[in-house]
């Protein structure tokens, strides 16, 4: 028995309430997931609006095939001095004692406090791709495999590419638009986006490239990676009528090299709360 915990809600609840799931954090808190249906149904998908490819990275968190990239806010990197002064407290508590208790609380409200900057930057960014785009592309990563890689194993696991990727589906679902995942092994970085030649090899380090095919120079690693990743999306959901809402969809569908399902009719919301995910590149 738990008594009584006051409780805020961030938003109004409107239709039957199915079920409440209580649960608690290792900082004590608190939080019930209350699943109710509105009434409303699921919106059909449909494809006719802008489509956008997804690279997922470490030095830029997302680039997009129309040149934006955003900045990975490193959250474990602006609080790891705090966090490691906290741990070395938290490692001299004797064991069992009301101070190892206080101490492993701090500890814990730290790491809540990176999941919880994390999760509304990943949310903030999610909701601001969805609004903005029809038909999203991203690349089906292993990250499990990913973070076998010793040098790099610290950076991917706080990144939180997983995590980001659901995001972008279930809010996609719930517009009626197109998320589609494409192939891990598919060589979008490798792949040049202008003549489809593909080069054998190409080093992490290797941001800028040039082709001898078509003769391309100082080619993006990354942008060209997620205009490779569109355009594979738009491939795999021309062939998959059932993927497509309509024959006129169909039609404005582009493969190879294209630009976009069709016009761009998906504007920019103003609505809510200031951005704060800020582009530093657009193109």
């Amino acid at each position: 028995m738990i008594g009584d915990i006051k409780a805020v809600f961030h938003r109004s609840i409107e239709g039957k309430i199915k079920t409440v799931t209580v649960s608690k954090n290792k900082s004590n808190q608190y939080y019930a997931a209350i699943l109710f249906d509105n009434g409303i149904d699921k919106p059909q998908v449909n494809t006719e609006g802008k489509a956008i490819g997804i690279d997922l990275g470490l030095s830029h968190f997302v680039i997009t095939s129309d040149g934006s990239k955003f900045d990975n806010p490193r959250w474990i990197k602006k609080h790891e001095r705090n966090l490691k002064i906290k741990q070395q407290q938290l490692s001299r508590k004797q064991k069992g004692s009301n101070n190892k208790n206080k101490s492993r609380l701090k500890v814990a409200r730290i790491h809540n406090k990176i999941a919880n900057c994390r999760s509304d930057f990943q949310h903030k960014l999610s909701r601001r791709i969805v609004n903005e785009n029809q038909v999203i592309v991203v690349e089906n990563l292993a990250v499990a495999n990913m973070v076998k890689n010793h040098k790099l194993s610290k950076a991917i696991s706080q990144v939180g590419w997983g995590q980001f990727c659901t995001m972008l589906k279930y809010k996609a679902e719930q517009e009626g638009k197109v998320y589609q995942e494409v192939d891990r092994f598919f060589p979008s970085s490798k792949t040049c986006n202008v003549c489809l030649n593909q080069v054998g090899s190409l080093p992490l380090e290797v941001r800028f490239w040039n082709c001898a095919n078509c003769g391309a120079k100082n080619i993006d690693r990354d942008l060209n990676a997620a205009k490779n990743i569109r355009d594979e999306g738009l491939r795999i959901l021309t062939s998959e009528l059932g993927e497509v809402s309509s024959p006129k969809a169909r039609a404005s569908l582009t493969s190879g090299t294209g630009d976009q399902a069709c016009r761009q009719t998906v504007r920019r919301s103003n609505r809510g709360r200031k951005k704060s995910t800020t582009t530093l590149v657009s193109g």
